[in-house]
C-alpha cells in the first residue's frame, strides 16, 4: 500500500469553485491536516479569551499585550482598567513603566555609536568616562563598554544607591567606587542596574547629548514611537497613563510610582504596546525601520543578541522550573534560553506596581510584549509562553494555571520565612539604652545617610531617602523593626551597635553599615 503523502491544502483549495467550501469537505481537510498546520490558519485563535481569563485569575487591574509576526502586528489589545475602582480602560496607547526592557534600547543606542565609528564595544570605559572608578584599580583600568551591559563586572546589586534616594546619576557613579567586589571580574553573574547607568553616561559622553535625548531622537522618533517618554520626569503631562498597584494590608490598592530616572538607562522608559510593537518589529527586521531605513548594521544587530554571560540556573527566573532550559545566558540587554527547541531572547521589567515582558523568537520573526499595572504580576510569563506555543505546535500546557501555582507556592515560602523570623524574635528583652540615645544621624560613604528622629507623637522614626521612611519599634536587644510608611514596601530590621563605653557607633540596615556622626550624651 502506498504511503500517505501530506495533503497540499492550498492546491486542494484551488481545485474547488471560488466561494464554495462545502462543510463536509472542510471537515475532511481539517481532519487530515497535522495539528501544527491546522493551527497556522489562525495561530491566535482563542488567545483573547485566554488573556482575559488570566487577567481575572491573577487579579490584575489592567494589562496590554501586542504580538508581532512577520513584520505585522497580529494582536494588540488592552484589558481591564488603568486604576482600580475607576472605569478608564487600558488601551493600546496607555503608558506603563517598561522597567528593565529599557536596557535593550541602551544597548542599541551604543550600537548606533559603534556603527558610526565613535566607539567600539571593546573600548575601555575610562577612555570615555575618565572619572569612572571601581573599587579594584585593575577592574577600573580594564572594564570595557561591553562589560557594562552583561552583568559580569564583579559588583553586587547596589540598587540602594538609587531606589527612593535623591541621588543624581553622577553621584551614584561616584559612590560605586566604594562598593567592594562581590565576585571576580568576569567570573560570575549578578544582575546590575548601576553599570547600565554608566552605559547611559557613555552614550552621552560620546554623542554629546544626554541619554534620554539620544533615545528620543535616534529610536523613538524614527520608529514612530510618538507616545513614549524616556523618563518619568514628564509623566504628569501624559493623558493616558496606567497607575501602579500593590498589596497593602492584604488589599490591592493604588501605590506610588517609583522613579528609575537616577539610573535612567537601566529602566526609566514609559511606553505602550502600540509603540513597543514598533520597537519589536524593528528588532525582528534586523535593525531596519518599516520605511526601510537601517538604524543598526547587521553586525551590530547580531552582537546585541550574542550570548556573553552564562547565568547559573539558580539565578535565572523561577519559570525555569517548568520550561527546563538546557542553557541560560545574557546578551546585551537580553536574557536568553531554549524553549521547546527554539531560541528565545527576552527581558522583564519590574518597578513598584508595574511589570513588563518582551519576548522574541527571532528565527520565526515572532515577538510578544506585555505590560501590566500590578506589582510582580507574573502572568506576563504565561502570556509570552502561550504566544510561543500558539505559533508553534499549539498549546502544550496551561501556562496561566501552572505558573500561578508556582508563584503562589513561592509566596507561601516567603510567608513561611517571615513566620520563622518572627519565631526567632527573643521575647522579653529591652533596648540597652533609653530610646533618645538612638536618635541621630548615621552615614556611610557608599550607602548614604540614615536619620533617626522622634515625631510629634514621640515615636521613633527612621528615614533613608524620601521614599524610605517609617516608624521604629523595638524588636529585641538593640534591633528595631521599621515599618515603612509606603506599606507595599513591608518592614525591615535595623540593628544598633554599641562600643565598650555603651555608646552607639553604628547602625546596620540591609547591607549598609552607617557610622554615627552626631554627638551623644
Amino acid at each position: 500500500m502506498e504511503a500517505l503523502r501530506p495533503l497540499d491544502a492550498s492546491a486542494f483549495r484551488r481545485s474547488l469553485p471560488v466561494g464554495r467550501w462545502p462543510s463536509a469537505t472542510v471537515l475532511v481537510v481539517a481532519f487530515l491536516l497535522p495539528a501544527s498546520l491546522r493551527a497556522q490558519s489562525d495561530p491566535l485563535e482563542g488567545f483573547r479569551d485566554y488573556v482575559a481569563a488570566a487577567v481575572a485569575e491573577w487579579a490584575v487591574p489592567g494589562l496590554a499585550v501586542a504580538v508581532v509576526k512577520e513584520g505585522e502586528v497580529r494582536f494588540a489589545e488592552g484589558f481591564g482598567v488603568r486604576e482600580l475602582g475607576h472605569t478608564d480602560p487600558v488601551g493600546i496607547h496607555t503608558l506603563f513603566a517598561i522597567g528593565s526592557t529599557t536596557k535593550a534600547m541602551t544597548a542599541a543606542a551604543l550600537g548606533m555609536l559603534v556603527d558610526e565609528g565613535e566607539l567600539d564595544w571593546g573600548d575601555r570605559v575610562i577612555d570615555h568616562l575618565p572619572e569612572f572608578q571601581l573599587h579594584d584599580p585593575y577592574v577600573t583600568r580594564e572594564i570595557r563598554v561591553r562589560d557594562l551591559l552583561t552583568h559580569r563586572a564583579g559588583l553586587g546589586n547596589a540598587d540602594f544607591l538609587w531606589y527612593e534616594q535623591e541621588t543624581t546619576t553622577q553621584e551614584i557613579l561616584r559612590r560605586i567606587r566604594y562598593a567592594e567586589p562581590a565576585y571576580s571580574f568576569r567570573a560570575g553573574y549578578t544582575y546590575q542596574n548601576i553599570m547600565y547607568a554608566a552605559a547611559g553616561q557613555v552614550v552621552a559622553a560620546v554623542s554629546g547629548v544626554p541619554w534620554a535625548d539620544f533615545v528620543q531622537r535616534r529610536i523613538f522618533d524614527p520608529l514612530g514611537m510618538d507616545g513614549s517618554i524616556p523618563t518619568m520626569a514628564t509623566l504628569s503631562d501624559q493623558p493616558d497613563v496606567a497607575l501602579p498597584h500593590g498589596m497593602v494590608g492584604g488589599e490591592l490598592t493604588v501605590i506610588e510610582n517609583a522613579s528609575v530616572d537616577p539610573v535612567a538607562a537601566a529602566g526609566s522608559v514609559w511606553s505602550s504596546v502600540h509603540d513597543m510593537s514598533r520597537w519589536m518589529a524593528f528588532l525582528l527586521r534586523g535593525g531596519v525601520t518599516d520605511g526601510g531605513e537601517r538604524l543598526l548594521s547587521e553586525e551590530t544587530h547580531a552582537e546585541l543578541f550574542t550570548p556573553h554571560t552564562i547565568i547559573p540556573l539558580d539565578q535565572f527566573y523561577p519559570t525555569a522550573r517548568l520550561t527546563r532550559p538546557r542553557w541560560t545566558t545574557y546578551g546585551l540587554g537580553w536574557f536568553q534560553h531554549d524553549y521547546r527547541g527554539r531560541a528565545v531572547d527576552f527581558h522583564t521589567g519590574s518597578i513598584d506596581g508595574m511589570v513588563a515582558i518582551h519576548g522574541l523568537i527571532r528565527e520565526e520573526n515572532l515577538g510578544v510584549y506585555v505590560l501590566a499595572n500590578r506589582d510582580h504580576a507574573e502572568l506576563r510569563h504565561a502570556i509570552m509562553y502561550r504566544v510561543f506555543d500558539q505559533f508553534g505546535d499549539g498549546p502544550g500546557r496551561d501556562w496561566s494555571v501552572d505558573l500561578k501555582q508556582l508563584y503562589d507556592g513561592l509566596a507561601r515560602e516567603a510567608e513561611e520565612a517571615r513566620a520563622r523570623a518572627e519565631a526567632d524574635r527573643v521575647a522579653g528583652t529591652m533596648p540597652s539604652l533609653d530610646e533618645d540615645a538612638y536618635v541621630g544621624e548615621y552615614h556611610d560613604r557608599l550607602h548614604g545617610t540614615v536619620t533617626v528622629s522622634r515625631d510629634d507623637a514621640g515615636r521613633l522614626r527612621l528615614e533613608y531617602g524620601p521614599g524610605l521612611r517609617g516608624d521604629l519599634e523595638h524588636w529585641h536587644y538593640d534591633t528595631f523593626r521599621v515599618t515603612w510608611d509606603a506599606g507595599w514596601r513591608g518592614t525591615s530590621l535595623t540593628t544598633f551597635r554599641l562600643d565598650e563605653d555603651a555608646r552607639i557607633f553604628r547602625l546596620e540596615l540591609g547591607d549598609g553599615a552607617f557610622a554615627r556622626v552626631e554627638s551623644q550624651p
